[in-house]
């Protein structure tokens, strides 16, 4: 596990529906056979692929395929072979073992992540697409017969130029197999790299969108000025159909979230989630925001220099959040029972309050992660402080007006301290972990109000009715993208953060 810091931010929001088969569209079942390169040969393994796909689209439009998962069977002989592959290596590993552990002797589970090529084809123009997928934590290596392993991810959309029957097919697999041994440590080699070829004579097709005319002809794609027609300097086909970076849905929900590509160190996620408001028995939910985090340096504290007497992984770093450049949440508008009978709407404003800066002019850190490492029971928590000052504004009371003015905000900024935690069970992480994204809580206690109000005073009304009692927050980050090290599993090709999580309760 990477040790800890990301972000923090105020509950957050946005659920993102998956798309689900429903008039319009149609699911995909797909089983394929491919021939892998195991170490000690070519082994056949059996894919199958499944998701929901459009019955339809227009010309300029995204196509989005979702629900993708491609299910590995990997039959007994193969499953030979992999532990084979891992027991026969010797004790040194291809890679750092997990935290706390060793090489494994013996391979009892696997994580396994899938690379599907997909040829995107309308007449005689085409486009390579990649589908990744990954397992859903580990699945646990049978003790005899066959190992299904089901990956599922995220695909990109696909916009054909024109009118006409838009065709996905099948092409090379790509499979990544980690495996670990029964004291929760990497095995060795790490990880098993298999390139996987389909199997001849078999219908390869996953699915055939038929593409209508757009609202304007688009076909080709313009080209730059001195191009040929349909094909660009490079050679490039331009009526090829566009593959995209993300899925429709994220991409419709998000801002825009940039990191720092001079800084190695730069990461960005985007947040989502809740914050109750006691007096008001409700909870306010945000748009989804962007937060960046400057990584600090990682250190090792020996067991000879900490109180429990364990070695513990440091790390200290600084977040902030940021909506079109300034250091903000996203506007939010929640309607809530004022006095538990008026209902009230107002939309809410956060501005996080600047980091406070040290004698070198470096932001001071305000995330610190701290990781006691202690072998299968590793445990550890990321603490987040950051100051918020909240303003309110369109504010209607029973659907009536009620004007604020523009500098109805809390009379002092207020500290949110978010916790997350991260501990070891069934061999691997769970809660909290930086690469892996997770829950935040907390509580946070708004002050009084002040300048509330155009010709009369309003502040009593909103600290009556919101200040003053403790209310829980819940925040979901998703994995971060680093600016510098591209991974497009966690990334867009504009290296912004590809997944969007969900908000909980």
């Amino acid at each position: 596990m990477r040790g800890g810091a990301v972000l923090a931010g105020v509950l957050v929001a946005g659920m993102i529906p998956g798309a689900q088969a429903s008039a319009g569209n149609r699911e995909i079942d797909v089983e394929l056979a491919y021939a892998c390169a195991f170490p000690s040969g070519v082994r056949k393994i059996e894919a199958r692929i499944s998701a929901v796909a459009p019955e339809g689209g227009r010309a300029g439009e995204a196509v989005q395929i979702s629900e993708v998962t491609t299910e590995l069977t990997l039959p007994a002989d193969a499953v030979a072979d992999l532990m084979t592959a891992a027991e026969s290596t010797d004790s040194t590993p291809a890679a750092e073992p997990a935290v706390g552990g060793v090489v494994a002797d013996g391979v009892e589970s696997v994580a396994a992540e899938t690379r599907l090529t997909v040829d995107v084809t309308q007449e005689d123009h085409s486009a390579e697409a990649v589908w990744i997928g990954t397992t859903e934590g580990l699945v646990a290596v049978p003790a005899t017969g066959d190992l299904t392993l089901p990956a599922s991810g995220a695909v990109p959309s696909v916009t054909a130029s024109a009118a006409g029957g838009l065709t996905f097919t099948a092409e090379q697999l790509a499979v990544k197999l980690t495996p670990v041994g029964a004291d929760g440590a990497l095995a060795s080699p790490l990880p098993l790299d298999l390139t996987c070829t389909p199997v001849a004579d078999q219908d390869q097709l996953l699915a055939s969108v038929e593409i209508g005319a757009g609202a304007e002809e688009t076909a080709p794609w313009p080209s730059e000025p001195g191009e040929q027609e349909g094909e660009d300097g490079d050679g490039t086909d331009l009526a090829a159909p566009r593959v995209g970076a993300r899925e429709a849905a994220p991409a419709a929900e998000a801002p825009e979230c940039v990191g720092d590509r001079e800084n190695w160190a730069h990461l960005v996620a985007y947040i989502t989630g809740y914050a109750n408001v006691t007096k008001l028995k409700g909870a306010a939910k945000f748009p989804v925001a962007c937060a960046k985090i400057l990584q600090g340096p990682q250190k090792i504290v020996p067991p000879e220099e900490t109180a429990d007497g364990l070695a513990h992984l440091i790390q200290d770093s600084t977040a902030m959040v940021d909506h079109l450049g300034r250091p903000q949440l996203p506007p939010a508008t929640a309607t809530f029972l004022t006095f538990g009978f008026m209902p009230t709407t107002a939309t809410m404003e956060m501005t996080q309050q600047p980091v406070e800066k040290g004698a070198d002019g470096l932001p001071i850190y305000n995330v610190h992660s701290d990781l006691t490492l202690n072998g299968l029971d590793t445990f550890g928590s990321t603490v987040i402080t950051m100051d918020f000052s909240l303003r309110l504004f369109d504010v209607k009371v029973n659907g009536v007006g009620l004007d604020v003015g523009p500098n109805c905000r809390t009379s002092k900024p207020f500290r949110l301290t978010l916790l997350g935690k991260v501990f070891m069970k069934d061999f691997i992480f769970t809660g909290y972990t930086l690469t892996g994204g997770g829950p935040l809580t907390s509580s946070v206690t708004v002050p009084p109000f002040s300048g509330c109000g155009v010709g009369e005073d309003l502040d009593d009304l909103f600290t009556a009715s919101i200040s003053g009692e403790s209310g829980y927050v819940k925040q979901i980050q998703g994995p971060p993208c680093a600016a510098q090290v591209y991974d497009e599993s966690v990334c867009t090709e504009d290296r912004q953060p590809l997944k969007v999580p969900v908000a909980e309760r």
